[in-house]
């Protein structure tokens, strides 16, 4: 499951019905964000991930939009994603991770998937991240951005991962996010580039 991660929309019950593309995070890096993400913003039900398309609505045959994603990302090489520092969305006070390696390719794998029946204009710019506390009052999200920012200090594990599998997803139900498909990207890279 994914959690509740409007990730551009503004309110995540909005998204119910939709479908997105994400990149789940591997343990270690994972479990230390879920948790993360669960101080911050009791009650949710995280899955640690990237997202490549945010949600988005389907009006073409679900097979055959999965068939795109899947021949698409043959052409997309796997990539590695470094995080960088905890910073607060300006608009929405969604409190994040930057993505300091790996934006670019995150940004073409988008650009290269939003079209024909996947096009959608985002309700704010993609910009690639990794969520930690979203659909907080404004106030909140200075203290709750120091609070991360100290956990990430003192975070000793892997800070990269990478990009080779993606889950396609629906919002079956408030916060539930289910996994549709699996795609694969087309060239797998090693560990240490």
């Amino acid at each position: 499951m994914l959690p509740p991660d409007g990730d551009g929309q503004p309110g995540a019950l909005q998204t119910l019905g939709q479908f997105a593309l994400v990149s789940y995070i591997p343990d270690p890096l994972a479990r230390f964000l879920d948790d993360l993400r669960m101080e911050l913003t009791p009650g949710c039900m995280p899955r640690a991930h990237v997202t490549i398309l945010p949600p988005r609505p389907l009006y073409e045959v679900l097979k055959d939009v999965i068939r795109q994603i899947t021949v698409e990302s043959l052409s997309v090489p796997a990539f590695r994603v470094k995080l960088g520092k905890v910073e607060i969305f300006e608009g929405s006070h969604v409190v994040y991770i930057e993505i300091a390696k790996g934006a670019k390719e995150l940004r073409a794998y988008y650009d290269l998937l939003n079209h024909g029946p996947l096009e959608h204009k985002e309700y704010f710019p993609y910009h690639p991240h990794i969520t930690l506390a979203q659909n907080i009052p404004a106030e909140q999200a200075p203290q709750l951005a120091a609070t991360a920012r100290e956990r990430w200090a003192e975070y000793r594990g892997p800070r990269e991962f990478t990009v080779s599998s993606l889950s396609f997803v629906q919002h079956v139900a408030p916060s539930i996010w289910t996994d549709v498909a699996e795609v694969h990207t087309g060239v797998e890279v090693g560990v240490g580039r």
